[in-house]
């Protein structure tokens, strides 16, 4: 088994704490209201948002996955870290053993936040993955869900 790392970053306008509450703390129910075309639902099938729970994300019709299952490792609303694993269904390809994401919001200079993400592939056997694969693919997906939750509280300031 191999081990693929990608970290990326992405600076949004709204702080951290607010940020964190609307795609983290309330993501499950907030992320297919504001990005159906991506996401169908969320459901928990153990715990419901701490450490050890599991959910499975369904994706709307017409995406080229049909589902996926998370198990929440960490949680820790004061620092605003949260790290979660796929470990079942259609992102993993039938070439990965599992996806870990860790998630970090941080301040931003200009008053918003960085959110500092690490991603790590497990592969399966001795498959190798393409960075510029992963990259393109972790860079379209960060970006469509943070910029449609930043404006989504834009639009609506007293949401959160």
């Amino acid at each position: 088994m191999g081990v693929f790392t990608y970290e990326s970053e992405i600076v949004t306008a709204i702080p951290p704490a607010k940020m964190f509450k609307a795609c983290i703390l309330d993501g499950d129910t907030l992320i297919p209201k504001i990005v159906p075309q991506v996401f169908n639902s969320v459901e928990y099938l153990e715990g419901n948002g701490e450490p050890g729970s599991l959910r499975k994300v369904t994706f709307a019709q017409g995406n080229q996955f049909n589902y996926m299952k998370q198990k929440v490792e960490a949680l820790d609303t004061e620092k605003f870290e949260y790290i979660y694993s796929v470990i079942e269904g259609d992102p993993l390809m039938n070439m990965l053993d599992k996806i870990t994401y860790e998630i970090k919001l941080e301040d931003s200079p200009g008053g918003g936040s960085i959110c500092k993400t690490s991603s790590k592939y497990y592969t399966i056997g001795d498959i190798e993955l393409k960075e510029e694969a992963i990259k393109a693919g972790k860079e379209k997906a960060s970006g469509v869900l943070f910029k449609s939750i930043e404006a989504y509280l834009v639009a609506n300031p007293n949401a959160y």
